[in-house]
């Protein structure tokens, strides 16, 4: 699944990057009101972490903004612990509410809950699977099956194998998957793009005959099912 965090303080925004990453979503950051309106408006998310306290544009606005268009589910985050505050934001769409200092644990457990109760569209069928072929992903339980045969994955290989379903199709470049799964930007001498593809794909196709996740010379790799 994936999450758009959109939250002003560096440090914050990483940390919450590193964390949601590791509990398999995909996450894009975006750090002040405008460029976070911007990234909800043009791309489709499953979640929105959205502060109130934002420069360029306040999350009350972007949440406006949002909500014309969108029921994505928000979670919105603020240091101020005013009831007239929470009200507010509730009141213009968002869906659950979390004061600032928060407990890591906590909002993981509000995020997952948000994601199913709201009514996620995703390609391959119900809310909580992405299906390609005969691999299924179980976004909800972290289970990873191909042809009933279940897939023992790590959490980065989750995160890879389910940007990559989500996106099936369309070729990815490395520094495309760096960024979205390891939140790193893409250095030419590491190699840990081409070792996670590698380990990756000797669980997803290596017993199968048909092969799903496939190289393109110079440009990346793509997972798709192809004739022949």
């Amino acid at each position: 699944m994936k999450l758009l965090v959109i939250e002003d303080e560096p440090k914050l925004a990483q940390y919450l990057r590193k964390a949601l990453t590791e509990s398999s979503y995909v996450v894009d950051l975006a750090y002040d009101g405008a460029e976070g309106c911007y990234f909800a408006l043009e791309y489709d998310y499953d979640l929105i972490v959205l502060d109130v306290m934002l420069p360029k544009l306040d999350g009350f606005s972007v949440l406006q903004t949002v909500r014309r268009k969108s029921t994505v589910p928000v979670l919105m985050l603020t240091a101020r612990d005013q009831v007239d505050d929470r009200v507010r934001g509730l009141q213009a769409g968002a869906d659950d509410y979390l004061v600032k200092p928060f407990a890591l644990s906590e909002l993981l457990a509000r995020v997952q809950a948000l994601l199913r109760r709201g009514q996620v569209r995703l390609t391959g069928g119900s809310s909580t699977e992405l299906v390609v072929a005969d691999l299924t992903l179980d976004l909800l339980g972290r289970k990873a099956t191909r042809g009933g045969q279940r897939l023992d994955l790590t959490p980065k290989e989750f995160t890879l194998l389910s940007l990559l379903m989500r996106r099936k199709g369309e070729v990815l470049a490395r520094s495309v998957l760096a960024e979205q799964v390891w939140g790193m930007h893409f250095d030419s001498n590491t190699n840990v793009v081409e070792v996670a593809i590698r380990r990756l794909r000797g669980k997803v196709d290596d017993s199968f005959d048909a092969k799903l996740l496939h190289t393109v010379r110079g440009m990346g790799y793509v997972l798709e099912v192809r004739a022949g």
